[in-house]
């Protein structure tokens, strides 16, 4: 499959070539191997496929996913919701704190953000009770992320005293499992961003690297409206830090120091 005939399929999909474009050559081979497995011996045979065929489609749709994350990417972060946002918002809300890891991936996100609460209750007593809702559309990316197994170059940003606290070491393996500890009390859905959303009025809702990047216009729109619904007054927005809302609204503030954070009025 050449970049033309990949960028019609994105095309279908109402999908971003320039998300693709630097990780376009993983997610090819993919849908080649697709089509070889369909026995479609080109892009017009698969395409037929696709429309005649709703499973095909939801399976190219799975393929066409990207996954690519690591623990505590942009450090500095992490450090500011550990030390800043997430003590305001436990002295704001003290009974319960809602937590949407949105587009969740394999969960690098999710426990990157349980290991920082659970040191918050090390330093603080009578944190709110954690609520934490873990999404992603890829039932496989879910799975993974409910083992928690990661090689070493996803915990390339965790400090070496975490490496030790929070992970155990594959014996023979440069494989690293979450420990027990931090699994506890994160609900794990399948569910499409285009969808309706499952809950209201969380405090924080991460949507980073996921629709913003890979998604057309029409549907970065159509999707964020429906996380904003979501989102608590005074509730946080973390998108990911080279993405950009695809609409401006006069109910999101940035948060500084960071572009990527917004508050909702």
């Amino acid at each position: 499959m050449d970049d033309q005939q990949f960028r019609q399929l994105l095309d279908r999909f109402e999908f971003s070539w320039s998300g693709y474009r630097k990780v376009r050559k993983g997610v090819k081979k993919r849908i080649s191997r697709h089509m070889n497995m369909l026995g479609c011996g080109s892009l017009t045979d698969y395409q037929i496929e696709l429309d005649k065929n709703e499973e095909i489609r939801h399976q190219c749709e799975l393929l066409l996913a990207v996954s690519i994350s690591r623990f505590f990417r942009d450090r500095k972060f992490w450090q500011t919701l550990e030390n800043r946002f997430l003590p305001d918002l436990c002295q704001k809300y003290r009974d319960n704190l809602k937590i949407w890891s949105a587009g969740c991936a394999c969960g690098e996100e999710v426990y990157s953000f349980k290991i920082i609460w659970d040191c918050l209750q090390q330093r603080l007593v009578n944190l709110p009770d954690l609520e934490f809702l873990a999404t992603d559309m890829n039932p496989i990316y879910i799975d993974k992320a409910r083992v928690g197994i990661y090689s070493y170059s996803s915990l390339k940003e965790v400090k070496k005293e975490y490496q030790s606290k929070y992970f155990e070491q594959k014996i023979g393996k440069n494989l690293y499992q979450i420990k027990a500890s931090i699994k506890n009390n994160i609900d794990w859905k399948i569910h499409h961003l285009l969808a309706d959303p499952l809950g209201s009025d969380f405090h924080i809702i991460f949507l980073r690297n996921s629709v913003l990047t890979y998604y057309e216009k029409r549907l970065k729109k159509l999707a964020l409206k429906n996380v904003l619904k979501s989102l608590a007054r005074s509730g946080l927005l973390v998108i990911g830090t080279h993405e950009t809302l695809p609409f401006e609204t006069s109910g999101l503030t940035p948060v500084e120091p960071f572009s990527f954070v917004f508050r909702k009025g």
